[in-house]
């Protein structure tokens, strides 16, 4: 916005300096697009709506959004490049009445962002400064001394913005990874319910649906109570038979006493629940789990945290604890944690389900592991995104412009996974990656490598992503979605999180419920 503002300052100066002095500036007016531009005067563009002629002969109104605001802000960007002229400096008279006339414009001004936020007065001193300014032409004739003082203004723009680029993205980033004070305050209530508790009242009904492989289980890795809620009610809310359901929810030590006591006090229908503790998985050490062992270790804790990355904008999205959570690699461990199931779906805690997807069961894969929906409709999307192809590992073994898919909704064939070994598969490439040539962080990328050829590509109104940082995903794709996806830093929970998308998450929590009114969480 400033750089356009400065530009029309320049164009404005630019007009209104004799041809001889224009050429002085090494401006050729002659030829130029300054030739087109149709004079107009302040009444007009603050009055006026410019009309435009169809081809048709018809005259349709064209109204220019907001014109007399941004007017405005044009006449002030203007009096301010003469207030710094050295002409104009050395008549204090006219550089008084100028300054006055400024502060009176920014007064009327104000917050105004729209035309209807302006005053009655606006068009009188908008008036009265275009007059000074007038003035100030006819003392001003050198358009290279203008021409100089605009471009330092754009010049000191740009780098502001620049500046200011990388302080919202520092700032977006931080604010990812704060927990607001009522999540903060959730678990902490919960857990003093619980223990309170009798131990036959800490158990979860239908254990023996647990195991049935006929049924519909899904799998939920995360430490975030309400986005698990959501996650929970909005599957069983669109299923046709809730009773079918089984949800197996794996958390972590702190958040599972709370888990459990937000689901006993909040049951989801006749579905079927089972939370565990990831700390209980003895099975999952540092002998068995090459990314556990590394996860710990000081090396990597020093590459995602180090004080001196902090200005790093390529590494600011992955200074978060979720990276250093086993919670995030669970997924490569499915049969493991669950050897009596055949096929399964699991769900990112930031997704909301709005239909019945019971369907996912009776896809058939054709043989392969992992059902998702691919996202290379972006170049970025593509392996060459995630993966080192300056390794001659990777070069050897992948195409860079094969096309991505996403985690967050996938289905998993468990038996073909067995008879795969993709657990091993995942281990080879995590125990090459343990200097982090080949990819750097994250699930995503040793997922593309673990399920290479192995991935079948779904519908993509299974699963529409973007919510968390896409303000322009089509309502169309919204309406035909069975799962919306909010990846990125924006989420529902958050304030951040983009207002036009929150009530699809936000109807599936009960805000009446005792522990979100003590912990004032609001929609």
């Amino acid at each position: 916005m400033a750089r356009r503002l400065i530009l029309l300052a320049l164009v404005a100066a630019a007009v209104a300096v004799p041809p001889a002095s224009a050429a002085v500036a090494g401006i050729d007016l002659k030829g130029s697009s300054l030739d087109i531009i149709p004079k107009q005067t302040s009444d007009q563009l603050l009055v006026e709506n410019p009309q435009k002629e169809n081809t048709d002969g018809k005259s349709k109104a064209m109204t220019l959004p907001d014109s007399r605001v941004r007017n405005i802000k044009d006449q002030l960007i203007k009096a301010k490049v003469y207030l710094g002229l050295g002409a104009i400096r050395a008549n204090p008279l006219y550089l008084r009445d100028l300054r006055q006339r400024i502060r009176e414009v920014q007064k009327v001004l104000g917050d105004a962002s729209k035309d209807s936020d302006l005053p009655k007065n606006a068009n009188e001193k908008v008036k009265a400064l275009e007059q000074t300014l007038i003035k100030g032409k006819q003392t001003q004739d050198d358009c290279s001394v203008a021409v100089k003082k605009l471009r330092a203004m754009l010049h000191s723009a740009e780098e502001q913005l620049h500046a200011q680029k990388k302080q919202t993205v520092f700032l977006t980033q931080l604010a990812a990874k704060t927990l607001p004070k009522g999540l903060h305050c959730l678990p902490l209530r919960l857990a003093n319910e619980y223990f309170s508790l009798d131990p036959g009242q800490q158990q979860f009904p239908n254990h023996e649906k647990l195991a049935d492989p006929k049924l519909y289980h899904y799998a939920l890795f995360s430490d975030n109570i309400l986005a698990t809620a959501v996650v929970v009610n909005s599957t069983v809310l669109n299923a046709k038979n809730p009773s079918h359901h089984v949800f197996h929810i794996v958390t972590d030590r702190l958040n599972y006493a709370p888990m459990r006591m937000w689901f006993l006090s909040n049951p989801p229908g006749k579905a079927t629940i089972e939370i565990q503790n990831i700390d209980e998985f003895t099975w999952l050490n540092d002998s068995y789990s090459p990314v556990m062992k590394q996860l710990g270790s000081q090396s990597m804790i020093d590459y995602y945290f180090r004080a001196q990355r902090a200005n790093s904008d390529s590494n600011l999205k992955y200074r978060n604890p979720k990276y250093l959570s086993m919670l995030n690699h669970l997924r490569f461990y499915l049969p493991e944690i669950y050897p009596k199931l055949d096929k399964m779906v699991i769900l990112d805690d930031d997704v909301v389900v709005k239909k019945d997807i019971t369907g996912l069961w009776s896809i058939d894969m054709k043989g392969k592991v992992n059902g998702a929906v691919e996202t290379c409709g972006e170049s970025f999307h593509r392996f060459d995104r995630y993966l080192n192809f300056s390794n001659p590992v990777i070069v050897k073994n992948f195409d860079p412009h094969a096309c991505g898919w996403a985690f967050g909704m996938n289905v998993f064939d468990l038996v073909e996974w067995r008879r795969q070994n993709i657990t091993e598969t995942y281990h080879s490439w995590q125990k090459l990656n343990e200097e982090r040539l080949l990819w750097n962080l994250g699930t995503l990328p040793p997922g593309l490598i673990t399920f290479w050829n192995k991935t079948f590509p779904l519908n993509r109104s299974w699963h529409v992503l973007g919510l968390g940082y896409n303000p322009h995903v089509s309502s169309r794709d919204l309406e035909n979605a069975a799962v919306i996806h909010y990846n990125g830093n924006m989420k529902p929970w958050l304030e951040i999180g983009l207002p036009k998308f929150r009530s699809y998450w936000s109807k599936y929590l009960d805000y009446d419920q005792p522990f979100l009114r003590e912990c004032n969480i609001n929609p």
